[in-house]
C-alpha cells in the first residue's frame, strides 16, 4: 500500500517491482522528509524543552514538534503560530497530487483501459478512507467513525483529483477556483454564534484566548459550518457516545479544501512532467510558491481569510501549497538538478515505503518502546541522561522502525494499494 502512486502501479502486494519509469528522486525525498517529520513525533522534544525552561533553542524544537492553536501564519506571531509540523499533512496531500500526474502517465503509456484506471482510483480511494478509520479506532470499544485523518482526508477526495488529472491544467486551475472561493463563502455566509449558543457542546468557550474577532470570527473553533455538518453526520454512525466537538477543531468538510491542496500538487507534477528545461521547472515551481505564499498571508493579514491548518482555510491551501512548492523546488534543485542524492539516501528509505512508516508508526512504536524497557529496563535511558532521556528513548524507537523500512528498502519489498 502507498498513499502516493507510483510507476510501478501494476504491483501486487509484496512482490518486487519493475524499474520505475521517469521517477523523480526529489518526489521520493521530499516525501521521506515529511514522513520522517510525522515518525519524528516519537522524540518528544517537548519533554526535553520541558527540563531547560530557559532554552531557547528547545523552545523553537518544542514549537516545531507540535501543532499552532489555532491560526498558523508566520506575519501574526511566528513564535506561538508557525510550526514546521503544521506542514506534515498539506506535504502529505500535495504529493499525492504530484505523484497522481506521473501515475496517470504511467497507466496511459501502458494503455491500460479508461475503465480499469477508473475502477483503481475509486478503489484506492475507499482503501484510504477505511484504513484511516481503522487505524483511528485503535483503542476504542468499538469502530470509532471519524474522517479528519490524513488518509481518510486524502481519500474522500482522491477520485475527484483522479478526474481532475484526466483534464486540462486549466480546468484544473478552475477547480481549484471553485473550491477556494466556495468554501470561503460557504464559512463567510454562516451566521456568529448568537447570545444562546451553547458554549459548552462547542467544546470551547467564549473567550477563549485564540478566538478571531470580527468577519475573521467565521473562522472560529467549533462554531462553524464544518462543526455543525459534523454534528449532524457524525451521529448517523454508532458511536461510543454522541459527537459534539472535535477537540482540535478538525472536521469532515477540510476534505474539500485538502482538494485544493492535492489540485496544486497535480498542477506541479504536470509541470515536472513537461518538455520544458530543467531549469524552468525550477523556477516555476518557485516562482508559484512565492505567489503562492504571498497571497494566503495577504489574505490573513488583510482579515478576508485567517489561515487557519486545522479547519483548512482556502488562505491556508495557498499559504501551505506555496511552501509545499518551495520545499520540492530546494529538493529538486539539489537531486534532480544538480545530481547530489546521497545524502538523501535516509530519506530514500522512507518515501519508498510510506505507507508501511505510516502504519509502523501507529502500530510498532509503542511495541518497540515496551521492548527496549523489557530488555535494556525501564531507568536505562533516564540513567544515561535524565533530561534528554525522552529524545534517547525516542531516537532508539525511531531507528528501529527506519532499520525495518532499510530492510524492505534492500529486500524490494513495498506495501501498496
Amino acid at each position: 500500500m502507498t498513499i502516493f502512486p507510483t510507476p510501478n502501479e501494476a504491483m501486487t502486494p509484496i512482490e518486487l517491482p519493475r524499474p520505475a519509469v521517469g521517477r523523480l528522486a526529489s518526489i521520493d525525498a521530499y516525501r521521506g522528509f515529511v514522513m520522517f517529520l510525522m515518525m519524528a513525533e516519537v522524540l518528544a522534544l517537548w519533554k526535553v524543552s520541558a527540563a531547560f525552561p530557559d532554552s531557547a533553542v528547545w523552545s523553537i524544537l518544542k514549537q516545531n514538534q507540535s501543532h499552532a492553536e489555532w491560526v498558523s501564519c508566520i506575519l501574526r506571531d511566528p513564535a506561538q503560530t508557525f510550526s514546521l509540523h503544521d506542514l506534515i499533512q498539506p506535504s502529505f496531500s500535495f504529493l499525492v497530487g504530484t505523484a497522481m500526474a506521473f501515475s496517470l502517465a504511467s497507466r496511459r503509456a501502458r494503455n491500460q483501459s479508461p475503465m480499469a484506471m477508473t475502477l483503481h482510483a475509486l478503489w484506492r480511494a475507499i482503501a484510504l478512507i477505511a484504513l484511516g478509520i481503522f487505524l483511528r479506532s485503535m483503542g476504542h470499544s468499538q469502530t470509532y467513525f471519524t474522517f479528519e485523518d490524513t488518509l481518510s482526508q486524502i481519500g474522500l477526495g482522491y477520485f475527484f483529483l483522479y478526474l481532475l488529472g484526466l483534464r486540462s491544467s486549466r480546468v484544473q486551475w478552475i477547480a481549484l477556483l471553485v473550491i477556494l472561493v466556495g468554501y470561503w463563502a460557504a464559512f463567510a455566509l454562516y451566521p456568529l454564534p448568537g447570545a444562546d449558543f451553547n458554549w459548552e457542546q462547542a467544546g470551547v468557550t467564549a473567550n477563549w484566548q485564540h478566538n478571531l474577532t470580527g468577519f475573521a470570527a467565521h473562522w472560529n473553533k467549533n462554531s462553524n459550518p464544518a462543526w455543525a455538518f459534523d454534528t449532524w453526520f457524525l451521529n448517523l454512525f454508532p458511536r461510543e457516545n454522541p459527537f459534539t466537538n472535535n477537540g482540535g477543531g478538525y472536521s469532515t468538510l477540510s476534505f474539500i479544501p485538502t482538494l485544493g491542496t492535492m489540485i496544486l500538487g497535480l498542477i506541479a507534477g504536470g509541470w515536472l512532467r513537461s518538455d520544458l528545461s530543467k531549469g524552468h521547472k525550477w523556477l516555476r515551481l518557485v516562482l508559484a510558491g512565492i505567489l503562492l505564499l504571498t497571497a494566503g498571508e495577504a489574505l490573513g493579514w488583510f482579515g478576508i481569510c485567517p489561515v487557519i491548518k486545522k479547519i483548512w482555510t482556502p488562505s491556508w491551501v495557498l499559504y501551505s501549497g506555496g511552501l509545499a512548492m518551495l520545499l520540492l523546488a530546494g529538493f529538486y534543485l539539489v537531486m534532480d538538478i544538480v545530481g547530489f542524492k546521497i545524502w538523501a539516501f535516509p530519506l530514500l528509505v522512507i518515501g519508498a515505503n510510506s505507507i508501511a512508516a505510516y502504519c509502523m508508526d501507529w502500530f510498532f512504536g509503542g511495541f518497540i518502546r515496551d521492548s527496549l524497557h523489557t530488555h535494556l529496563g525501564s531507568d536505562f535511558f533516564t540513567n544515561l541522561s535524565k533530561p534528554y532521556a525522552p529524545l534517547l528513548e525516542g531516537a532508539a524507537v525511531l531507528l528501529a522502525l527506519w532499520l525495518i523500512l532499510l530492510w524492505m528498502y534492500r529486500k524490494k519489498v513495498y506495501v501498496k494499494i
